[in-house]
């Protein structure tokens, strides 16, 4: 399946909730994800409690599409699709949440600077995970990596020693 038939299929699981679902917005971020923004009168049903439903929903179509997904390698060992990323979001949880992390991450990146040392995460979800180690991609002086097991795995920031090129 093609990333156009995901979004046909995403959009048409969200219109058949028996919500007042106003609008449903497609657009694509700067990491390649896409994000189908839902508008409606009725968000407490969609979200749960701190999102869980949100999240079920989440979980439910990514299931289904790697289920229609052919993940299987050609001749030369390469992939023959890659993962379509994607998020749903409704009246704007998501990206609420999203850049509450950033912006827990860019706090605790400062802190390992400040300290220069490693700092720990409270455990987060896979999902939660990937949004740090992306937005913390680019730093010189900063890595991460999960650690934990299950519920308890978690990112943790290390600060590492950047050499100033001598030949300046």
């Amino acid at each position: 399946m093609k990333n156009q038939e995901y979004q046909k299929m995403i959009e048409e699981f969200l219109r058949n909730i028996p919500l007042a679902t106003e609008e449903i917005e497609t657009t694509m971020d700067e990491e390649g994800t896409t994000w189908f923004s839902v508008k409606t009168s009725e968000p407490q049903f969609l979200l749960g409690r701190d999102g869980e439903t949100l999240d079920a929903i989440n979980h439910i179509l990514k299931r289904m599409i790697e289920n229609k997904t052919d993940f299987s390698k050609d001749e030369n060992g390469k992939m023959n699709n890659v993962p379509f990323l994607f998020t749903i979001d409704i009246n704007g949880f998501q990206k609420k949440k999203h850049e509450n992390i950033k912006a827990t991450a860019h706090m605790m990146a400062e802190r390992a600077r400040f300290f220069k040392s490693s700092i720990e995460l409270d455990p987060m979800s896979s999902y939660e995970r990937r949004i740090v180690h992306a937005f913390l991609t680019n730093a010189k002086d900063i890595t991460t990596e999960s650690v934990g097991v299950g519920r308890e795995r978690r990112v943790k920031i290390k600060y590492i020693t950047v050499e100033l090129d001598s030949t300046i």
